[in-house]
């Protein structure tokens, strides 16, 4: 019953945990942009790393293989090679897919153009429905959902998969017929004694 009685002197400077606050709308900036900065990066190391187009489109250097054991390596040896053009070619398709489908161009922009207003009226006031607050994920989940059938009207699956398989299709005859530089240099088929 003593020690009830007795009162601590607890009183000092201690430092606990931060208090989390919301992030204002320059925190929020600063953060995607963060994230558009690894981006960035990624895209300019992809452009710095890309080989000259002369050296990869260089028809002197097709050549089909003499046997189909030297494919694979000649596939892996090509694709380290040359990623960044590969890139490239995968982006160029999707350009194309894009600029010959204006339906898909349409599709694309309805879509887009709610979510920027949707970002623009949640910054404004949050959006409530029947008494209940709606997020933002919400209604941009709402935006994918509704915007599903006009993607499907517009053809994006079929755009989707032709542009996988004509990327797949340019990037593999590419790195089967394109021939390395060991193979040009005669080191290919060396092949090497146990000593």
């Amino acid at each position: 019953m003593e020690k009830d009685n007795e009162k601590l002197d607890l009183s000092g400077n201690l430092d606990g945990p931060a208090e989390s606050q919301p992030l204002d709308l320059k925190a929020k900036l600063m953060a995607i942009q963060l994230s558009n900065v690894s981006a960035r990066e990624w895209l300019q190391h992809r452009r710095e790393t890309v080989k000259p187009w002369t050296e990869f489109l260089n028809t002197a250097r097709f050549k089909t293989p003499k046997s189909v054991a030297p494919v694979g390596k000649r596939v892996v040896r090509n694709v380290e090679h040359f990623q960044s053009n590969y890139l490239f070619v995968f982006l160029g398709l999707i350009i194309f897919c894009l600029l010959t489908s204006p339906l898909l161009i349409v599709a694309l922009a309805v879509c887009l153009g709610a979510c920027y207003i949707i970002n623009l009226k949640n910054k404004e006031s949050k959006l409530s429905l029947l008494g209940h607050e709606v997020s933002l994920a919400q209604q941009y989940g709402a935006v994918g959902v509704i915007s599903f059938p006009l993607f499907w009207l517009a053809g994006a699956g079929s755009a989707v998969f032709w542009v996988i398989g004509a990327s797949f299709f340019l990037i593999m005859a590419h790195a089967v017929f394109y021939q390395t530089t060991e193979e040009l240099e005669g080191f290919a088929d060396l092949n090497m004694e146990v000593v």
